[in-house]
């Protein structure tokens, strides 16, 4: 069975496990992060590539303040632990989005942990963090700009390929498949461009209950699916 190269995961249903336990939502979402490191933490021991992982995007500021702040400590919390487990799993840890936004604290958290880890040859994970892939194809799209405006850059120069070295994602494959729990099957503003060709696999399972079973019950989806990228039969003629 081959396994994907690059995998995307929208994890959703942290709130409503939490519900169904009559829990905080706070309490859901750090359930949510155990699972992830659980999850990371095995697929890298098995042998996988890339994983990108939404954990905040541009809209879930609209969420009350104490969620969104919970939201923001948990990340820290969660980074310091990454930190402290740096050299033990050998991943790579990178992120996606606008970081400009965070505070202070968390940013250099980020940075730190990112130049940490950024020799590291095990999986590569890469956290989507005040991310919005309109967010992230509008500021492709300014540099661009700037760099037509300042004659870097000619316009008949700007074909798919290049467009995608200006993406938050310039330095990684596409998905090959992208995974969201909880039943829905939106994409919430998750990777648009980079998605265009990735197999799709909607689990019931709400975030904190998939597990690793789960995760290959979407890989054997994915190796049963003819990927054709816009072919009759699959072929490469």
């Amino acid at each position: 069975m081959t396994l994907p190269e690059h995998i995307a995961i929208i994890m959703d249903g942290n709130g409503r496990w939490a519900s169904k336990r009559f829990l905080t939502r706070s309490a859901g979402h750090k359930a949510g992060g155990d699972n992830l490191r659980k999850l990371a933490e095995r697929m890298n021991a098995e042998g996988f590539k890339y994983l990108t992982v939404y954990a905040f995007s541009t809209e879930n500021w609209n969420r009350p303040a104490e969620e969104v702040r919970g939201l923001m400590s948990l990340m820290s919390d969660y980074i310091d632990r990454y930190i402290k487990d740096s050299k033990k799993n050998n991943m790579r840890i990178c992120v996606i989005g606008d970081i400009g936004k965070l505070d202070q604290v968390l940013r250099d958290k980020i940075e730190h942990l990112t130049e940490l880890t950024k020799n590291h040859q095990g999986m590569r994970i890469t956290f989507a963090i005040n991310y919005g892939s309109r967010d992230e194809l509008v500021r492709a799209a300014r540099k661009i700009a700037a760099a037509a405006g300042s004659g870097r850059l000619k316009p008949a120069e700007i074909d798919e390929k290049r467009f995608s070295s200006y993406l938050d994602t310039y330095d990684m494959p596409d998905p090959d498949i992208v995974i969201r729990t909880s039943g829905e099957s939106r994409l919430s503003n998750f990777l648009l461009w980079q998605l265009s060709y990735s197999e799709f696999f909607i689990s019931p399972k709400l975030w904190p209950d998939f597990g690793f079973d789960d995760l290959m019950e979407a890989v054997r989806s994915f190796n049963n699916r003819d990927r054709r990228f816009g072919r009759v039969d699959g072929s490469k003629a």
